[in-house]
């Protein structure tokens, strides 16, 4: 507790006066709300890291039912940074033999809806997925069609809520509300690590306010001295007791990869 005695000769000075009042409305004025500090962290962590080019990587996705039993599908990534826009990223799936040649490519965008197709190599079509669609599960996991696409900054409007600790680091605890039409959530909870902006976890909650999936990504590993990636990402749905585990290894980044390599008339001919 702080005492202030003011005498009467400081309070007669107006400049002295004027100074005083400065001192308490400066900071004041330069404190940020919740949702100008929430924006902050957001635009932070995306700049954090930009600059990695393009990357490819492998994916073991391990689909489990709520009764225990498990699935195993082989998913070759690539992914291609795009300037004043989001990436482009391409799933190839090379096991098992039914899901054998499916793709998936997303131009994920601002506010504007993400442009997704879908190759289903036993109808021999490329189908464009409806925004409208988007919150429904991709191939069987508890990913949704919105989940794939990169989490660009306008996206979302922000609200910071604290600070916590998460496992061996500190995290930002920020709150997400999708701010671009059809989105099968309300909001999110982001826990971001003080130190690299990693992305540990993400609650998600549904068009009724419930809490539905927990998203935690751990065993994260530096690349090229700057691009953190996580090893293992796990997604539970809390509402049907199913989860899905994705393993990544084998990151390469700046391979060149260019526009040509995402696109959807091309689908058809990937191997």
């Amino acid at each position: 507790m702080f005492n202030f005695r003011i005498s009467r000769n400081i309070m007669g000075s107006p400049f002295a006066m004027a100074a005083l009042l400065m001192l308490f409305l400066v900071p004041l004025a330069q404190a940020q709300t919740a949702s100008e500090k929430g924006l902050e962290i957001a635009k932070a962590a995306q700049a954090f890291d930009e600059g990695f080019v393009d990357f490819t990587a492998n994916m073991n996705m391990i689909l489990k039912t709520q009764k225990g039993d498990t699935s195993t599908r082989i998913i070759r990534i690539k992914t291609l940074e795009v300037e004043n826009d989001g990436d482009k990223s391409l799933s190839i799936f090379d096991e098992p033999a039914d899901v054998k040649g499916t793709a998936m490519l997303t131009y994920t965008h601002g506010l504007e809806p993400d442009d997704q197709w879908l190759y289903l190599p036993a109808l021999k079509k490329v189908k464009r997925i409806n925004s409208r669609n988007k919150s429904g599960p991709f191939m069987g996991s508890t990913f949704s069609f919105e989940d794939l696409g990169s989490q660009e900054v306008e996206k979302y409007n922000y609200q910071y809520l604290r600070d916590e600790s998460c496992g061996e680091w500190t995290c930002y605890v920020i709150e997400r509300i999708p701010a671009y039409e059809k989105s099968g959530y309300t909001k999110q909870i982001a826990w971001i690590d003080t130190q690299a902006y990693r992305l540990v976890k993400v609650e998600f909650y549904d068009r009724k306010k419930s809490l539905l999936k927990t998203l935690k990504s751990n065993e994260f590993k530096l690349y090229i001295g700057k691009h953190w990636r996580p090893s293992k990402m796990n997604m539970v749905n809390h509402q049907n007791g199913k989860s899905t585990l994705l393993e990544w290894n084998n990151y390469q980044f700046k391979t060149g990869l260019t526009d040509r390599d995402f696109r959807a008339q091309s689908l058809k001919r990937l191997k």
